[in-house]
């Protein structure tokens, strides 16, 4: 009997370790500082996992979540607990249409992106990094600080779903971003960003930095909207 009662308790334990881990999923949490036009700094945590991606930000008090495999788009306000629930393709349309509508017929320029490394390194936030620059028609327009020092698969995926879900209705305004991205991703993650088209090349400003990267199992909660929060139904767009 005590032997059936250590077997029966055992496979208990084991039925319960694989069903928690089954309702995580491998993930991974980045902490980024993030600064507008004027150099105004604000937080920003990111979350990956699989097919799912959500982005907050403290200082507004709004999550974005998408699910990309539930074609699924969650808006939270947290200062009003409510929140708006849509489907991400109906969203990307009707953003799509939008831009159509105040740039009728514009296009964006095609221009030539190359990407070259420098040979300057440096340790950021405890990331090895090297300097990588990207020109635009031989003009400077990005400095990225890269760093091979984490497993980027699991973010990749994802950036990769995102890539594609947007391009769908962004095809030409996502060809110029989609392309950078490819001839980056050889070097590693950009871990310190900065932009020198706001200054029209005079100087750089950082415009995104990561300051933490964490893998860890996330559960299904983290891309759900918080318990009790009011669901709100938005009204049919005005053709």
């Amino acid at each position: 009997m005590r032997k059936m009662t250590s077997v029966s308790w055992g496979s208990i334990v084991v039925l319960s370790l694989l069903l928690m881990f089954r309702e995580c999923l491998a993930g991974v949490v980045m902490e980024q500082v993030m600064r507008d036009r004027e150099g105004n700094p604000s937080i920003v945590f990111i979350y990956f996992a699989e097919n799912k991606f959500r982005t907050d930000h403290p200082d507004g008090g709004m999550t974005t979540i998408i699910d990309f495999k539930g074609d699924r788009m969650v808006m939270v306000d947290h200062r009003s607990k409510q929140y708006v629930e849509i489907k991400f393709s109906l969203w990307e349309k009707e953003v799509a249409e939008q831009l159509k509508k105040s740039a009728p017929g514009v296009k964006p320029k095609s221009r030539k992106i190359e990407v070259k490394r420098t040979g300057e390194t440096a340790t950021l936030h405890g990331f090895r990094t090297e300097k990588v620059q990207i020109f635009a028609d031989g003009e400077l327009m990005e400095e990225n600080w890269v760093t091979r020092d984490v497993e980027m698969r699991d973010v990749e995926k994802v950036m990769e779903k995102v890539a594609l879900g947007f391009s769908k209705e962004f095809k030409s305004e996502m060809k110029e971003g989609r392309e950078i991205y490819e001839k980056l991703k050889p070097y590693g993650y950009p871990i310190l960003v900065k932009d020198y088209t706001i200054t029209y090349g005079l100087r750089g400003i950082d415009v995104l930095e990561v300051i933490r990267f964490e893998k860890r199992e996330l559960s299904d909660e983290v891309f759900l909207p918080p318990s009790g929060y009011q669901r709100i139904i938005p009204e049919p767009s005005k053709k």
